[in-house]
């Protein structure tokens, strides 16, 4: 259903105000099953959002993007179109994006029955920045990888920002969140995973000499740029690994290791 708007304060276009802590408030914890909102900008990341069947509740759009999305959208779905300096306003972006759209987050599946089907899976332990997680999700798709899996305290795949920097990429790769008393080595070792813990320390093995099995179920272990991973995690690890560096560098970006990582480990590296 189609509504043009003039005021930028009309009541029904909060939803598009809101930050990633209002979003998630809905949620009151962000494993909640069913439950919460999530924002998508830009229109190729509201169009792969459609496509891959995510229940769209509003669209904020210039006039021929809203008109066309109305057309593949539940008639239901309330789509405002808007001037430019309304949209931009609104969504507090300063940017008129061509859209923007308010979806229901999807329930989380269990993490058992993710690692029981994944291959590849990405374990995301406590970064808590949605700049770099949105890297690693993105890289993920194009690279091959199955699933991630966050610790409690790692960032929302579907924030805004994360969402942005993924171009939609969080949309098609499941994510779960571990539950504080999860252990993430004794779930990998249960689901007969090959782990391998991420770290700068010159003693670990250089990821350009590991062989990856093309039978062999695979797990990357990533964690904070400040702290890497906890010393369980890495214990608990079939292999410490690190990417050699040159010139007097001794890291990288998580996301930028992330993706080096993941070529090296994933499906293109099979012997």
């Amino acid at each position: 259903m189609i509504f043009h708007v003039t005021d930028g304060t009309d009541p029904r276009l909060d939803p598009f105000r809101w930050r990633d802590r209002q979003l998630a408030s809905k949620l009151e914890r962000l494993d909640a099953v069913g439950a919460g909102l999530f924002v998508a900008e830009g229109d190729l990341v509201v169009e792969r959002a459609i496509e891959l069947h995510f229940e769209a509740v509003a669209l904020l759009c210039d006039e021929p993007t809203g008109i066309r999305l109305a057309a593949v959208v539940n008639e239901s779905v309330q789509v405002f179109i808007g001037s430019e300096q309304l949209r931009g306003d609104v969504t507090g972006l300063g940017v008129p994006l061509r859209a923007t759209g308010l979806f229901r987050r999807p329930a989380l599946e269990p993490v058992h029955e993710v690692l029981s089907r994944a291959t590849r899976v990405v374990v995301a332990e406590e970064i808590d920045n949605p700049t770099n997680l949105g890297a690693i999700v993105r890289s993920a798709a194009a690279l091959g990888w199955d699933a991630i899996v966050l610790s409690a305290g790692s960032a929302d795949p579907l924030a805004r920002r994360a969402l942005r920097v993924s171009m939609g990429s969080g949309l098609s790769v499941p994510f779960v969140r571990l539950g504080q008393n999860d252990n993430i080595g004794q779930l990998l070792q249960q689901h007969n995973f090959v782990s391998y813990a991420m770290t700068p320390n010159a003693s670990a093995t250089s990821l350009s000499s590991v062989t990856v099995t093309s039978d062999q179920k695979t797990a990357l272990l990533l964690g904070s740029e400040r702290d890497g991973l906890q010393q369980s995690s890495m214990n608990s690890a079939t292999h410490i690994v690190r990417i050699p560096m040159h010139g007097g560098i001794d890291s990288l970006n998580v996301g930028a290791a992330a993706a080096i990582a993941m070529h090296a480990l994933g499906p293109d590296s099979l012997s």
